[in-house]
């Protein structure tokens, strides 16, 4: 029987620290599907097609990952769809781990057979985020360290793209 999992987020933009945990986690299954959430909570920069083919292109190297959507359900329920009986969560600090935590006890109770596994990510990512790399970014600074070089280009693009309107 194959382990399968699951990581699912925003991904707006994919960051080193996300590719940080896809890779660790790779590690850790025969199958990784990585979902590309639409938060309703969330204003995004960019698209969903666009997030997913950063993703895709950012995991091109890993074989057995596959970057999917998940739009319309519960992502413990899309995890079920696919067959993965674990969700794959990054956590960088103690604040992470509140919301986690959280999501996590929620998933365990709508779905039992499913566990959450954490990984902590390396000590040079904890502090990314998608919205300090985007805020970085929009200001003209140098986000080369905070992610791969087509994300880089692809938020100078975006944030060209939104000064001109």
């Amino acid at each position: 029987m194959d382990k399968v999992g699951l990581y699912s987020g925003t991904f707006d933009p994919v960051t080193n620290g996300h590719l940080d945990v896809i890779e660790r986690g790779y590690e850790l299954f025969d199958r990784l599907y990585i979902t590309v959430a639409q938060n309703i909570n969330k204003k995004t920069l960019f698209t969903v097609e666009e997030r997913v083919e950063m993703l895709k292109c950012a995991t091109a190297h890993l074989p057995n990952v596959e970057v999917m959507v998940c739009s319309d359900k519960l992502v413990v329920d899309f995890a079920k769809e696919v067959g993965a009986k674990t969700i794959l969560r990054g956590l960088r600090a103690v604040t992470d781990f509140e919301y986690e935590f959280q999501i996590a006890t929620t998933n365990k109770r709508l779905a039992p057979e499913i566990e959450t596994v954490f990984l902590m990510t390396k000590a040079e990512n904890m502090f990314l985020s998608s919205s300090t790399t985007k805020e970085v970014a929009r200001f003209g600074g140098d986000v080369s360290s905070f992610v791969p070089d087509f994300v880089k280009d692809a938020l100078e693009e975006k944030y060209k793209i939104l000064q001109t309107k």
